[in-house]
């Protein structure tokens, strides 16, 4: 069980090694039934031992020993080759000290699998070390800076003891590696173009100033890094040594046609290659209001749509810049390229929408709730105003944060896709009014006058226009389903189409029985969604307006984890030939593993930027609610058996395992 003898360890770990063995061979020796009751001395055995220089290797020696024990039996930790690496960031910060020590023992578990001391019945060496990769990129900081006071007074010593287990990690797996995963999994986040990329840009800031350390070996790999480092801090010759904006903004002033056409091109071609915006972007176009038109069209890399736009709204073009670009603010420079060139200006509603949000008055709640959110500067009014110009150029960039709140994101984004002088008229009555009415089958509602909503607490880690809205959106949503209560079946039905808009189809499928849980209707429910989506099926139709849906989302085991609100987009086939659902989903990052092999596809497969998408049938296997226009029937009689047996086999093999009745229509028996 041990791997090295007394005399090679210091007395005070050997001791404490003589303890951690003792309380293994207790808890293996007990019955499966008694084992949690000697589970408390292993977890007080092990922190003693990670407490101490050498704890990491001899706990990594004893890996197959504490599981073989019955350490991770019955968590989640028990199947290894299902664990996420984006979750365990957060258990090593849990305030619970168990947590933390279970993840470290799984973390030492990994490492004994990929290093070849442990061979694992159900995860390969490879899949491992993979693993722990994407792991230590994630989670940088850990590797290079010191707790934080937070940390120390949450987490006491046992802060000091994560940074030691990953030292140990980043020392085995090796530091070339973490950089390689680190630099695809932000190429990654930003195919999917999110408003927010705060946390992107720390992780590339990290990046840049460790690999400036000499005391710091990052290997030299990690391609696309340099890319995305210039992008932010040295985009053009110019300010290639990051040399500050005063400094670059005399050097804009020195500069001749020439030389801030280079500059205006190479800003541009950075922003539209990464999704990323340098505080030295809002510097140039600042300084360009002065220079013409023709210089501002390159600097943002409009269509020409974008320039057309531009010139036209030319008054109110200069004005946004004015107001909302500031180098605390330069991404919503991408916002408003994307705005001019999506050509929503030429609605009639939104140009005069977008004077108004310029001159608006905000009320002294909705400044402070800014001001708490992102600092005094620049001014909250400026704040928002680049907010604003993100939602209505990325409207599929919206997120709905670490909250349960994916009904009120999806109306934000339905409506900056789709409606956008209406989402205007949103925003301005809960900034400047702190109040949200909407209408529920004739009946006002009060969002001041409303109960609680489904979130608990005020969120903070959204984006400005969400920040104000979504508590509004929240309350509204939550009474609107409270005043159809009593109704039979789901509530969506009725709630959906007064809250996100009249495009909402007015026909409404389940395929599960609300008082049991049960799937039911579901030969009809899939049948109706191939006459309704499928062009095979519906004519050829496209789909007009993005719809409101519900997916039954399960975890890369095919486990049941919830019910989550998405919205269908389109229906098309993707460059392979395959017909594909693409949508927009509103938890922040849409490429997920569904498990049974669905996994949700963000880029390659035709998707846009900010769009889902999954094969027509695996997307029909999660999908449990939808929207459909019932004066527009399809053929949902010529979609053949064995396309809708594929179907239920994903639904059967996943969250619908122990909802399926007796008698149902069966799935085929081959995997789809």
């Amino acid at each position: 069980m041990t791997s090295t003898s007394s005399t090679d360890v210091p007395a005070a770990l050997a001791k404490r090694l003589a303890s951690l063995d003792d309380a293994v061979r207790a808890m293996a020796g007990a019955r499966d039934f008694g084992k949690h009751l000697k589970l408390r001395h292993v977890l007080d055995a092990l922190r003693r031992v990670l407490l101490l220089p050498g704890g990491c290797a001899e706990v990594q020696a004893r890996a197959a020993a504490l599981e073989g024990a019955g350490l991770f039996r019955g968590t989640d930790w028990d199947s290894p080759e299902i664990l996420i690496p984006a979750l365990v960031g957060g258990s090593l910060h849990s305030t619970e000290a168990d947590t933390v020590l279970m993840e470290a023992a799984s973390e030492l578990r990994m490492l004994a699998v990929a290093t070849g001391s442990y061979e694992h019945p159900s995860i390969s060496a490879q899949d491992a070390h993979q693993f722990l990769s994407q792991v230590l990129a994630m989670n940088i900081e850990l590797l290079f800076t010191p707790p934080s006071e937070a940390e120390r007074t949450t987490q006491g010593r046992t802060a000091q003891l994560i940074r030691d287990l990953f030292r140990y990690l980043g020392e085995t797996v090796g530091y070339e590696s973490i950089l390689d995963h680190l630099v695809e999994e932000i190429w990654r986040i930003l195919r999917q173009r999110p408003i927010q990329v705060d946390q992107v840009r720390d992780m590339i800031t990290q990046i840049a100033v460790y690999r400036s350390d000499p005391s710091v070996d990052l290997g030299s790999t990690g391609q696309g890094l340099d890319r995305l480092i210039t992008s932010l801090f040295g985009t053009t010759d110019a300010c290639r040594e990051d040399p500050g904006t005063e400094v670059y903004r005399s050097r804009l002033e020195a500069m001749d046609a020439a030389g801030l056409q280079y500059e205006a091109t190479g800003f541009a071609r950075a922003m539209h290659d990464t999704g990323l915006v340098s505080p030295y972007h809002a510097e140039l176009l600042r300084f360009l209001l002065e220079e013409g038109d023709y210089l501002l069209a390159e600097a943002l890399g409009l269509s020409g749509t974008g320039r057309d736009c531009m010139l036209r709204f030319h008054k109110l073009v200069h004005r946004l810049i004015d107001v909302a670009v500031h180098p605390q603010t330069a991404q919503c420079i991408y916002g408003l390229a994307l705005l001019l060139d999506r050509g929503i200006l030429y609605q009639p509603a939104v140009e005069p929408a977008l004077w108004r949000q310029l001159g608006l008055v905000l009320s002294p709640y909705a400044q402070e709730r800014l001001t708490l959110a992102f600092g005094p500067t620049p001014a909250p009014r400026a704040r928002l105003l680049a907010g604003v110009l993100s939602m209505l150029g990325l409207p599929l960039g919206v997120g709905q944060g670490d909250n349960p709140t994916c009904q009120s994101a999806r109306a934000l984004s339905m409506w900056a896709y789709n409606d956008p002088d209406y989402l205007l008229q949103v925003l301005v009555w809960a900034a400047r009014d702190d109040e949200l009415i909407m209408h529920f089958e004739g009946q006002s509602i009060s969002s001041r006058e409303s109960g609680g909503g489904v979130a608990t607490t005020l969120p903070t880690d959204l984006d400005p226009v969400s920040l104000l809205v979504v508590p509004h959106l929240d309350r509204v949503y939550a009474e609107m389903g409270r005043r159809c209560a009593d109704r039979p079946g789901d509530p969506h039905r009725w709630v959906n189409p007064e809250f996100h808009g009249w495009w909402s189809g007015r026909g409404f499928r389940i395929n599960v029985d609300v008082e049991t849980g049960k799937l039911i209707d579901l030969d009809e429910f899939l049948r109706h969604f191939y006459a309704s989506y499928h062009p095979d099926y519906n004519g050829y139709q496209p789909l007009i307006h993005p719809q409101p849906a519900g997916v039954a989302v399960t975890d890369s085991a095919a486990r049941y984890i919830g019910w989550h609100a998405i919205t269908i987009l389109r229906v098309n086939f993707d460059p392979q030939d395959e017909m594909r659902v693409y949508f927009y989903n509103p938890n922040n990052d849409s490429g997920q593993d569904w498990g049974d092999g669905v996994v949700v596809g963000t880029a390659g497969n035709g998707e846009r930027f900010g769009e889902g998408s999954l094969p027509f049938e695996q997307f029909a296997s999660r999908l449990y609610i939808y929207h459909y226009d019932p004066f527009e029937r399809g053929d949902p009689e010529r979609v053949p058996a064995a396309d809708l047996a594929r179907v239920v086999g994903y639904i059967e093999r996943s969250w619908g395992a122990d909802r399926l009745p007796a008698g149902d229509l069966q799935a085929a028996p081959e995997r789809g």
